[in-house]
């Protein structure tokens, strides 16, 4: 099948026209220079021809600034070089425009000298098959006009001779490493030549550069390779420039997305949850230096309110009995005997040997697994719409580790590895099921395939994707791009080890997924990209539907997480600023308080009332304790097994940000396991410091046991939770406040502190500084408070008011408590107020809305201030409720 070009596409128009537009002025038949090629040696001069451009950079500056101003770009008050940046989303057809920008500089100007520079092999093979597949359609757009393409080869340097004396347009495509360094072929005296540098034959041409992802040629090295061909400009071409020389044209993601150019993005999020019943060990990174070897390893760790997974980094001998909080299921044989930072692996005491890579407890291998479920599911469901309309559907996996899928057994004969049986297995599930049974057509084993690369025997093996291994595997997806559309190839399931990160990308890849052991280091940007493109038919043709163009991307993270990530890359890449999410990091202003504040009479007037500290009592009733907290105990929800957890949600992308639209969710249950059960008084005991035998009273009474069989972990946390908030309620109940003599807290924090903010719309900006501490801005953040110190400061009846610092903390038995504002009200009488500000969204504060820890934070704010005279406390969401 052969795709189909649409040469009219605006977008793209403004693209190439914002090179064109620079030479606006530039005389087509002076565009063109013949010269002589001086070989030694030689009885004839064999003449070349080059590029020749007449016009001064004041002109070439003055029509970029046209260029800019008609494409909303921020204006160039000067020429940064002959370089010129054009930023375009993956998808859009970054190719397709470079090559084109070609033939209309030839046509409007004459230009016959054009050498691409790429990065990689990857995008070499991808610049390749765009020159083949676009041929016909240039050809025909513009006259048939003479063009040769071709690639460098340090082994035939001779061609370059014809790139310099033909008078066709001439095309060089070249790796930035075949020219980078001294001792490259190219750069050093060949007989060939008869003595001349092939570079010369370039140099003499004076050629239109064109840098592929630039951002990855920016070393100084490569920076002066690139000047070294003696340009008569450089174009660059990325989504994600790290300087944006001249810019004439910016297609950035949001756009891109806005004006439907690219796939709408899903995220199916697959998560474990409640899964800690396990020693998980995940071993992410090994690193040496001169003086010692780490490694960085995830495990489960006793963290306040229950267990967490956290990563830390570990050196020989570390127990992870300790680090883990005394975790008990770490207590015996988790002591790190060896980190190999050659083999990349590490010993622990109990005999485990684990890779980078590897892990071991946790549902690490049924995450993959139905990560591999949702995939096929989705891929099905596409399908069976879409192959109607004559779509193929394609799905892409990326493994970290090649074994995973392929491996060889003591024979050197090629076997399935994990991911492969277990994706023939749920295939072979989902099509005899009466719903998909019309997909089944092919054999299974023909359905999916690996793209890796291989050593010399021909066994596949891991690589970096930058390798001299990798061409063939670039080579071959390359040639197989357009054979993958046809509906009659049965091929739609693709495994890539590290070959597809860039350079590669398929119109029909409908779903990526990545399967990894470890957190994946591929940008988000770089993963999604290979599937942002839109659709293509049987005929070729594009389509625009956007129930058709939605890329799933089926991710073992949470979706939050991975639309934050994504956020973050776009702004990083290409500096698109979201208006009201992004906080610019210049935008942090200082928060200073008013010169003498701290002699001011009204001032000390209030902070004389509230300065003392207090220490608190507490009394309770055991035996009440133990029927209140078995109650809780037995009101908890249903204990559930370990699960699986899929939420598939829509990205959304405006001005405002990366969001997300719920589209729904599956829960997967892990029910049949048999956990060791831990030392259950211990651990609740080390939560609650209550006695074993209150503990042991509670949960008996409560009638719950027999549910730690079904998830030990989860019945532990739930039930220290439970256990912990009745005695708080019942500590609180009766806590009792009293002054400690002669402790206050000291005025100097206050100018001790600096405090930096960034501004947002809370923010209040003082107008009257005489009536509080602040010079210039009062730091808030929530509407509710923004509006009260307005009030404040409008108010009459208010003679002064400041937010109480953040240092200024009532100790509680749940955490410090941090109340909102003092205050001085004056009308017939003096009163000075405490005021803590909440907004419950009723007319007068709701406390049953908050939440525990909030109530009982207030109720100790109460016996607090109680202890002062001519001090009220009140939890007010205006300022008139004061008085009330």
């Amino acid at each position: 099948m052969k795709l189909t070009f649409e040469s009219n596409l605006n977008y793209q128009q403004e693209a190439i026209k914002s090179i064109t537009d620079l030479f606006e002025g530039q005389p087509l038949e002076d565009s063109i220079l013949e010269f002589n090629l001086k070989e030694e040696g030689t009885l004839n001069l064999i003449n070349g021809v080059s590029n020749n451009l007449i016009l001064s950079e004041e002109q070439i500056l003055t029509n970029l600034q046209s260029i800019q101003v008609n494409n909303e770009i921020k204006v160039s008050d000067r020429l940064d070089g002959m370089h010129f940046s054009v930023e375009m989303e993956t998808g859009t057809g970054k190719t397709y425009v470079y090559l084109r920008t070609i033939y209309e500089l030839n046509k409007l100007y004459g230009f016959k000298k054009f050498v691409i520079v790429v990065p990689s092999v990857a995008i070499r093979e991808g610049v390749l098959k765009n020159l083949e597949i676009t041929h016909e359609h240039f050809q025909t757009l513009y006259d048939n006009v003479s063009v040769n393409f071709q690639v460098y080869d340090s082994t035939k340097v001779s061609t370059l001779r014809g790139f310099a004396t033909t008078n066709n347009i001439e095309v060089l495509v070249i790796n930035i490493d075949s020219f980078a360094k001294d001792e490259n072929i190219i750069n050093k005296p060949n007989d060939k030549l008869n003595g001349q540098k092939p570079v010369e034959f370039i140099q003499a041409t004076h050629p239109i550069v064109i840098v592929d992802e630039p951002q990855n040629m920016e070393t100084e090295k490569r920076m002066a390779a690139i000047e070294n061909l003696k340009a008569l400009c450089t174009l660059r071409y990325s989504a994600t420039h790290r300087n944006q020389y001249n810019l004439t044209y910016s297609l950035n993601p949001v756009k891109a997305y806005d004006l439907g150019l690219v796939k709408q993005i899903e995220v199916d999020s697959i998560i474990e949850e409640n899964a800690y019943n396990d020693a998980f060990v995940s071993v992410e990174s090994i690193t040496a230096t001169k003086t010692k070897v780490t490694a960085k390893v995830s495990i489960n760790s006793n963290e306040n309110g229950g267990v967490k997974k956290k990563t830390i980094t570990v050196k020989v001998g570390d127990d992870l009995y300790k680090l883990s909080n005394e975790r008990e299921i770490y207590a015996d044989g988790y002591i790190i005997e060896e980190i190999d930072a050659v083999n990349q692996c590490i010993s622990i005491s109990n005999g485990n040997l684990l890779y980078k890579g590897d892990s071991q407890g946790g549902l690490t291998d049924e995450v993959m697994k139905f990560q591999i479920r949702k995939t096929i599911e989705e891929h099905l469901k596409k399908e069976k719409r879409l192959n109607k309309l004559g779509i193929k559907v394609l799905s892409l996996f990326f493994i970290d580790k090649v074994a995973n899928y392929r491996n060889y057994d003591s024979t050197g004969n090629p076997v399935k590895g994990k991911f492969a049986e277990w994706f023939e297995e749920i295939y072979q599930e989902y099509v005899s099921k009466p719903a998909f049974k019309e997909l089944d057509k092919f054999p299974v084993e023909e359905t999916h395939n690996g793209y890796f690369s291989q050593d010399s025997k021909g066994k596949v093996k891991d690589t970096s994707g930058e390798t001299k291994a990798d061409d063939d595997t670039y080579s071959l997806i390359m040639k197989d791009k357009e054979k993958l559309l046809g509906l009659d190839n049965s091929l739609r399931f693709i495994f890539s080890h590290s070959a597809l990160r860039e350079g590669w990308d398929n119109p029909n890849v409908f779903q990526i997924c990545t399967l990894n052991e470890t957190k994946s280091d591929i940008k988000k940007r770089q993963e999604i990209g290979r599937g942002l493109r839109l659709a293509v038919d049987q005929t070729g043709k594009r389509t625009y539907d956007q129930n058709i163009n939605r890329l799933t991307v089926i991710a073992n993270e949470a979706y939050d997480d991975f639309a934050k990530a994504l956020q973050k890359e776009i702004e990083d890449d290409c500096g698109v600023s979201f208006t009201g999410r992004i906080k610019n990091k210049q935008a942090r202003t200082a928060i200073k308080y008013r010169k003498g504040f701290e002699a001011d009479p009204k001032f000390l007037e209030i902070w004389e009332k509230l300065k003392k500290k207090t220490t608190y009592r507490v009394d309770y009733k055991t035996d009440e304790l133990i029927t209140l907290a078995a109650k809780a105990i037995k009101d908890l929800p249903e204990i559930k097994s370990p699960s699986i957890r899929s939420t598939k949600i829509g990205i959304t992308m405006t001005d405002e940000g990366v969001g997300t639209n719920y589209v729904g969710e599956k829960v997967e249950s892990y029910g049949g396991y048999s956990w060791k059960i831990p030392d259950v008084l211990g651990y609740i005991q080390s939560k609650t410091e209550l006695t074993r035998s209150t503990i042991e009273e509670i949960l008996s009474k409560s009638g719950r046991i027999e549910d730690i069989i079904i998830n030990p972990q989860l019945f532990l946390d739930l039930a220290t939770i439970a256990i912990k908030r009745t005695l708080y309620d019942l500590m609180i109940d009766g806590i009792k406040y009293q002054k400690i003599g002669g402790s206050e807290y000291e005025m100097a924090l206050f100018e001790a502190q600096e405090l930096e903010v960034y501004l947002n719309d809370f923010s209040f900006k003082v107008s009257d500084p005489s009536k509080t501490i602040y010079e210039e801005f009062v730091p808030l953040d929530s509407g509710v408070e923004s509006k009260f110190a307005q009030d404040c400061e409008t108010s009459e009846q208010i003679k002064f008011y400041f937010k109480l610092p953040n240092w200024f903390k009532i100790p509680t038995p749940i955490g410090n408590y941090n109340p909102d504002w003092a205050l001085v009200f004056e009308d017939d009488k003096k009163i000075y107020f405490v005021a803590e500000t909440k907004d419950t969204g009723t007319p007068q504060v709701d406390l049953s809305k908050l939440s525990g820890d909030e109530q009982m934070k207030i109720k100790c704010g109460k016996a607090h201030f109680n202890e002062f005279d001519d001090l009220e406390y009140k939890v007010v969401n205006k300022v008139g409720q004061l008085i009330e």
